[in-house]
């Protein structure tokens, strides 16, 4: 009430000499309230609030440009919160105002979450016979709704006024039961063969045990000959690999991303951009993570953040509480149920999404204030069948440790090298698990996060390519942190591995349909992308023991060797082995800019111990995928010391 107290002895002291104010009393609370005739309604009962014609003119300016209405730039300003504000209005319109309401008192019908998007009305049970509908009122249609009250006086006693805020949170209390078993289950029911819930679906289970048998008999009684065939195959697709990622090397973009990225245009009527975070014992970054979603350069009153946590969450939802974060800014609580997942959650949220678009990053992430521009510029100019956009994952902590420095290399080759060059040639991109900017309408119609897959993020992207659409890159970027001790990475790779292991597994399930649906040319890449990396991951160590057996070979029998097949099946081995370290660390330095690389030094030189972790958590994924395959390693985050943005 300060701000009212504030705002009215400003517009009191600078009332032009001659101009009529007279003093009305709305409740029970006195208020300055213009009287002139010419005034239209809305502006004479914000000025009742105590705004003075500067301000609402503003506001009114900010509307025309944002797109956007006066009450949503007053609510987003901070000046008023919402319970004074549409307790000022119950009072205009002499109507009761709830600044709670009881979930029990909402009944879970069907269609009730489209309120969570437009929360308009909302009936409540009726209570000692008395029924009653709840409204949020709009200030464009104030003068309709007090004609409608005066020519209807008995609806003074069925009406009462609440807030946007308050409806919601009846509305996902009363629906969550309904929700999360929805949440769980929809895509799984709607679409099967997309759903990670089943490990292994028959056919693949019958055909692998073919397989395993036939390979465990040749073993047994043509060892040899199964060994060199097994060596053979493996050294090819290990060298298919290398070469596809020397084809992104080669074709990736010259230009130094920060120096290509211009300023762009301020443009008015902004849809709204919901953006999604989950959250799950990371109070320790809950102040980081608002203060970087509060530099984003777009207007609040077009913003719907969702922080979404677990219900059971307190220590991280108190620490949101305690920043105050605004109107904007809504936290959504999960009913704990089984899958704990990441994806599980954003699911959840998206029932009550009212963005155009919507953008999904983690706790940890300081994105640069001017990517949802770049993002919305991006899809106003592309197709339709561009379904999603992915900005760039940049390490800003590789200086600390060889692990951060080795990660930092990885991220640049992926997001600055190997993603733009498949988004160019309109290829499957296996999409990063942040920073991940979709059309809200497309991500619904395709069934939204796998629950059930905890790498949803590869998931998804596969999944559009696979039903028609299409995922592009922008260049704005966000910051992350990497892990830097060992256990705590391999923790998060073995995740990584396990859920790349579920998406091989769904796209393999009826091999020659998905083909077909995506395009042979994709699928080999998809092959190389996923298939490539969890095989060369997995028999990463065996290249070193076949290297080290020729070696030993050479020095007993001479040099001649190396003109035998033999020799030539070393030769690519060894270009496998050095020519993947080369490739690795080119595909990341050549995106870096100075800076980046002088934190990663001479740490690069790690990368050999750095592949053969990645093989260890493969194989632990491969356990992990039969004993716990839903299981979401969490990843604990810090907050930055000093933003490197």
């Amino acid at each position: 009430m300060d701000y009212f107290r504030q705002y009215t002895r400003e517009s009191f002291s600078t009332t032009p000499a001659g101009r009529k104010i007279a003093f009305s009393l709305i409740g029970d609370n006195p208020l300055w309230m213009a009287t002139e005739q010419d005034e239209p309604g809305p502006t004479r009962f914000l000025s009742s609030l105590g705004f003075g014609k500067p301000y609402i003119s503003t506001f009114e300016e900010r509307a025309l440009k944002n797109g956007s209405t006066v009450e949503d730039e007053l609510l987003a300003s901070g000046l008023v919160d919402a319970d004074a504000y549409y307790g000022a209005f119950a009072r205009f319109l002499r109507l009761p105002f709830l600044a709670e309401i009881d979930p029990g008192r909402v009944s879970d019908i069907k269609h009730l979450d489209v309120q969570l998007a437009e929360p308009r009305l909302l009936r409540l049970a009726p209570l000692n016979g008395k029924p009653m509908l709840l409204i949020v009122p709009e200030l464009a249609r104030m003068e309709l709704l007090k004609s409608m009250l005066d020519q209807r006086p008995q609806l003074f006693d069925e009406l009462a006024v609440t807030t946007p805020q308050a409806m919601r949170g009846a509305i996902w209390k009363a629906g969550e039961a309904r929700r999360c078993q929805d949440t769980r289950h929809r895509l799984f029911n709607a679409a099967p063969q997309h759903s990670a819930r089943i490990t292994l679906q028959g056919q693949q289970g019958f055909t692998s045990g073919v397989l395993v048998t036939l390979l465990v008999l040749s073993l047994l009684f043509y060892t040899q000959a199964t060994l060199v065939y097994i060596h053979v195959t493996l050294t090819m697709l290990y060298l298919s690999t290398l070469l596809f990622r020397l084809f992104a090397l080669v074709h990736a973009p010259r230009e130094n991303d920060a120096k290509t990225i211009v300023p762009l245009p301020q443009d008015g009527d902004l849809p709204v951009y919901t953006i999604l975070v989950a959250l799950y014992r990371e109070e320790a970054v809950v102040e980081q993570l608002v203060g970087a979603l509060d530099r984003l350069d777009w207007p609040k009153s077009r913003l719907d953040i969702k922080l979404v946590c677990e219900a059971d969450d307190a220590a991280t939802i108190k620490a949101i509480q305690r920043t105050n974060p605004g109107s904007h800014v809504e936290i959504i609580r999960v009913p704990p149920s089984l899958p704990r997942t990441k994806p599980k959650a954003l699911t959840y949220a998206l029932s009550g999404a009212r963005g155009t678009f919507v953008a999904v990053y983690d706790a940890e992430d300081r994105p640069h204030p001017q990517q949802l521009r770049e993002a919305h510029a991006a899809f106003r100019d592309q197709p339709v069948e561009v379904a999603c956009l992915q900005a760039p994952l940049i390490i800003s902590n590789a200086r600390s440790s060889w692990l951060s420095a080795c990660f930092a290399l990885e991220y640049s080759g992926l997001f600055r090298c190997m993603l733009p060059v498949l988004a160019a040639h309109r290829l499957p991109l296996p999409l990063g698990g942040t920073s991940n900017h979709f059309r809200t309408a497309v991500l619904r119609r395709v069934g939204a996060w796998d629950p059930y897959n905890v790498t949803e993020d590869a998931d998804m992207g596969l999944r559009l390519h696979r039903l028609g659409y299409r995922c592009g890159v922008i260049r704005r970027q966000t910051l992350e942190d990497a892990p830097t001790s060992l256990p705590v990475w391999l923790n998060q790779r073995a995740r990584w591995y396990k859920g790349w292991l579920q998406s091989w597994l769904v796209m393999t399930r009826a091999p020659f349909i998905t083909a077909r649906h995506m395009g042979w040319g994709a699928y080999t890449v998809f092959q190389l992308l996923i298939g490539g990396m969890l095989l060369s991951s997995l028999t990463h160590p065996l290249l070193f023991v076949s290297f080290a057996f020729m070696v030993m070979a050479i020095r007993e029998n001479g040099a001649d060797m190396l003109l035998s097949w033999q020799g030539a099946l070393f030769l690519i081995d060894t270009l496998n082995i050095f020519g993947s370290y080369a490739i690795f660390v080119l595909m990341g330095r050549n995106r870096m800019i100075a800076y980046e690389k002088q934190q990663i030094g001479r740490r690069w030189m790690a990368i050999p111990l750095y592949w053969l972790m990645m093989s260890v958590a493969a194989w632990r994924a491969v356990v992990e995928l039969k004993t716990r395959p839903f299981v979401w390693n969490k990843t604990p985050h810090v907050p930055v010391v000093k933003d490197a943005a």
